[in-house]
């Protein structure tokens, strides 16, 4: 008698599939809250095939982390690179940052390990503290690309111009997640950067005045 084949196995998930299972734990249940048996059974697999790709479970945290903040960093430069305009790319990256916070909740999960990782968790702080570097990093070319171009001021300092701009998209995303129904963060977001290009941009020069120097009435 002929034995029924069986079916084709179910491969298990690599190192990217655990760390996006996990993630997704860690989000949705904390770090407290999520164990590597948890993370087993959401992934199919067993504790044994987590353990042969992380040593523990702080591992995989960091290293889900530090995916999730590569991929979202990759995604800004490669949509800001598309934008020609300094101040629209600085609109772009408001935009993004208030869709990913809305509608992703890693988001609100890596910003929230973020703080606790402050006085917690020297490994993710330092982590955090080379990603906002980098944030920071890019709004000072984007800032610079605006002044070597005449259209921001060169009065400013490249790093609190900076320091003000990620301040403001921070501190707004910490208030929706606190009171989302009261906040409405795209409307704050779009605020933010139309104020913070209102302070950054040349003033427009009168037709028929020479913009070279202060006028002499």
């Amino acid at each position: 008698m002929a034995t029924q084949a069986a079916g084709p196995r179910r491969a298990e998930p690599g190192r990217s599939g655990l760390m996006a299972t996990a993630i997704d734990c860690f989000a949705h249940y904390g770090y407290a809250g999520t164990s590597i048996d948890r993370i087993a059974r959401a992934a199919g697999v067993t504790k044994g095939a987590i353990y042969y790709h992380f040593r523990d479970k702080e591992q995989l945290l960091f290293s889900a982390v530090k995916e999730r903040v590569d991929a979202f960093e990759q995604h800004v430069v490669e949509r800001v690179a598309k934008v020609d305009d300094p101040a629209n790319a600085l609109r772009e990256i408001v935009r993004i940052c208030a869709l990913n916070a809305i509608h992703d909740n890693h988001r609100r999960f890596i910003l929230t390990l973020m703080v606790e990782a402050l006085d917690t968790n020297d490994t993710l702080s330092v982590e955090f503290r080379e990603m906002l570097h980098r944030f920071r990093s890019y709004q000072r070319h984007l800032i610079r690309q605006g002044q070597e171009r005449g259209v921001f001021r060169t009065d400013i300092d490249l790093g609190v111009a900076a320091v003000q701009f990620v301040s403001g998209i921070l501190g707004a995303e910490i208030q929706y997640y606190e009171d989302p129904a009261r906040i409405d963060l795209t409307k704050t977001l779009e605020c933010h950067v139309e104020q913070f290009l209102a302070w950054l941009t040349l003033p427009a020069t009168p037709a028929g005045r020479d913009s070279g120097g202060p006028q002499h009435v």
